[in-house]
This record gives C-alpha cells, structure tokens and sequence, in this order.
C-alpha cells in the first residue's frame, strides 16, 4: 500500500493510506466530472429528435461524435502539458471550458449549439478526468493502481449513472429543458471551487516515484511514446484497441439507446432507469475490480470482461421487453467495470513512471476517439439497417476485440513493478 523514501522533500509519500486526504477529494471532483456527462445519457439524444425535429440518427448523435473527437485530442496533449505546466493547472482549466456547457445545452436555439456544447465538454472531460485518473495513480504509487483507479471510475461513473436517473426523472415531469440542467450548473461550479482552493498538485509525488525507480537508458519524447502505446508495446497496443471499442460500445449506447428504446412505446423515465443502471453497475464494481486486478492479473479481466459487454449488447439488440433489457444493462455494466480500471492500471504497468502520464494521455486518446466512431458508425447503420442491427454488430465487435486482448497481451510477472 505504500512506498517512501526516507528524506523525501516535503515529507512526501506513496500510498492511499499517507495522502487519503487528497486522494477522498479527487474521488469527490471526479464525481462532479461524471455528473457533466450524465447530464446527456438520457435526455440530449431525445431532445434532438423531439424538440428539433431531427429524423436522422446519424445527425442526432452528431453531439456524440464531436465530444468523443474533442475529447480524444484534449487527452492526447493534456499529458503532455501536465507534465509541464502541472496536472492541477490542466484539472482547473477543464473545469473553465465546462463551465458554459449546462447553460448551452438548456437553453440552445438550434442543435449546433448542442454540438458546440458537446466540443467544450469534449476539451473538459479531455483535462479534468485525465487529470484525476494521473493525479491518483501519482499519490498511491506503484502497488496500488488498479485500487486507485477502481475508485476514481467508480465515482465518475456511479455520478454517470446518477444523474442519468435524475435527468431522466426531472424530464418526465418538468420537461426535456432546461430543468434537468440546472443540475450541470451545480456541478461545475461545485467543482471548479473545489479545484482552485483545495486539491494540490502531485509532481512531487511522481518525482519521488522516478527516485526509486530504474533509470531510464535515455529520455523518451512523445512521438515515441505515441509509437509504443498505439503499436510497439504488445501490452500497451492490446490496452488501446481495447479501450477504444469499449467507448465504441459505449458511445453507440449513449446515442443509439434512446432511440431503440422509445421505438418501443419506453416513456422517459424508464428509459433513464435503464440509462441509470449500465453506469451504476459498472462504477459501484469498480471498487472491486480495481483491487482484483491487482491481485489476479489484468489480462483475464480484461478479456472475460470484452466478452460479457457483448453478451449484453446481443441480448439487448434481440429482446424487446423491458426486464430483458435491465438485465442486458446489469450485464453492460458488469463486464465494463472489468475492463475499465483494468485497462488503465494495465497501461500504467507497461509505462515508466517519467512518461506515463504521457502513456495514459495515448491510450485516453485511442479509447475516447471510439465514442465518436461507434456513434457515427450505429448512426449510418441506424439509418440503413435499424437499431438493432446497429447494437448486435457492436456487440460482435466487441467480442472480437477480447479475441486480440487473449492473444496479444503477456501478463506482467510482478504487477506494479514491470519496467518497460
């Protein structure tokens, strides 16, 4: 649980246990940062289709492909600048680009707004959750990632999830805007304060991790590190296709859902309780498979976990009730919270700690880019085939790419201590 060294300046230390303090308030920022995203589960796509009048998916989750192509550049450089200007200057700077969003959104005079919105949270979520995934994995240390990163996910996501709900229910009663969104308002500004006032920044602690960590042969800079986390580590290439057909999926659900699910007679607020259990499940898990994976190895996890989000996504596409597709929901959730704190943790072992925000800031990229391609992908199938054969092809996908985690990936012999 911990590492120091003795004599470190500031009295600086590795491990949960000695930055509990900082570590609890990250958890609590990133379910504000969760929350900016729950906001849309629900309502956004039934507001392009109902108040606008939208009739093509694909323009519909439009909104989606712009936030998952922002956000996947935002975490492709956000690394990079937080090694130089510090991961708390990138965390407070997403909060400032997220701030207009719920403004945006609710009171939006046409759906470019909706999608201009979408590009700011894109920039938001790109800065503010790279930064408290780093900023965690640099306060407990090596030992610990994949506990340190459960409990970040699972308060993003568990906020995912919740807020989901809320939207939903405060749509069916008030309407589709701008009531729901007063909650988005609450969160950034909760979280911007937070921000400024109280969460310190963690370079020191990764100074003292490169202290007692083999040294490097040379300093790598990011053209390669952009190589080895996209293709020439087996691991790390492994990671990131995984990681981005995971938000395939996702993204594909955030948009597709919806739609299939009002197709069938679903008013808005069962629609936002399934919504709602998906993020639940997979962000209440987390907590235990973070720790798991510790234990047990990332790779089964990984793999087992693929297999089981496209058991749900299959069930989902070929049953038309509502107890089936809560189960296909429970099943989503499941097999996501394996993969989620596992594909990161994973990463971070296959990374040297002087460029593993880096690492992580190429495979956030990779993984985030497949919310824009799996929700412009179900949108054209949408538009041709219908929903469900949008969602049964995700789910294959999805198989297939636990196929290339069970062949590709080579465990490492000591978690936590494997050296690139």
């Amino acid at each position: 649980m911990m590492a120091h060294a003795p004599g470190a300046p500031g009295g600086i230390r590795l491990g949960l246990r000695e930055n509990w303090r900082q570590f609890s308030l990250l958890v609590l920022v990133n379910a504000f940062v969760g929350g900016m995203v729950g906001l849309e589960r629900t309502v956004v796509p039934l507001i392009g289709a109902q108040e606008f009048g939208i009739d093509s998916t694909t323009v519909i989750v439009s909104f989606i492909v712009s936030f998952g192509l922002v956000k996947a550049f935002a975490n492709l450089v956000s690394g990079h600048f937080a090694d130089i200007y510090g991961r708390k200057h990138m965390l407070v700077l997403g909060w400032l680009v997220g701030l207009p969003v719920p403004f945006m959104i609710a009171w939006a005079p046409n759906w470019g707004w909706v999608i201009a919105a979408n590009a700011l949270l894109g920039v938001s979520q790109g800065c503010a959750w790279s930064m408290t995934v780093i900023m965690k994995v640099d306060l407990v240390g090596p030992k610990s990632r994949g506990l340190a990163v459960g409990l970040n996910e699972f308060a993003g996501y568990l906020s995912v999830g919740v807020t989901a709900f809320l939207t939903g229910y405060l749509a069916q009663r008030y309407g589709l805007r701008p009531e729901p969104f007063y909650l988005g308002i609450g969160y950034a500004v909760l979280g911007l304060l937070l921000s400024v006032l109280l969460v310190r920044d963690t370079r020191d602690h990764v100074g003292l991790e490169i202290a007692n960590h083999a040294r490097e042969a040379s300093p790598i800079g990011f053209r390669e590190v952009f190589r080895r986390a996209s293709y020439g580590d087996r691991n790390l290439f492994a990671a990131s296709q995984a990681g981005l057909v995971n938000n395939l999926n996702d993204g594909m659900s955030w948009g597709i859902f919806p739609l299939f699910f009002t197709s069938f007679g679903l008013g808005v607020e069962r629609i936002g309780i399934l919504k709602a259990i998906y993020p639940v499940v997979w962000g209440v898990l987390q907590t235990v498979t973070g720790p798991l994976s510790d234990r047990w190895g990332r790779k089964g996890l990984i793999v087992a976990g693929m297999w089981v989000q496209a058991i749900g996504l299959l069930m989902t596409a070929l049953t038309q009730s509502f107890a089936w597709w809560f189960g296909a929901s429970v099943l989503l959730g499941l097999g996501t919270a394996m993969v989620y704190p596992t594909l990161i943790a994973s990463v971070s072992d296959a990374s040297h700690p002087s460029w593993r925000a880096r690492s992580l800031s190429v495979y956030r990229f990779w993984r985030d880019l497949g919310y824009a391609v799996g929700a412009l992908v179900a949108g054209i199938i949408t538009d041709l085939f219908g929903a469900a054969w949008a969602i049964g092809a995700t789910g294959g996908l999805t198989f297939v790419s636990g196929v290339v985690v069970a062949v590709a990936m080579v465990e490492p012999k000591s978690q936590g201590s494997k050296q690139p």
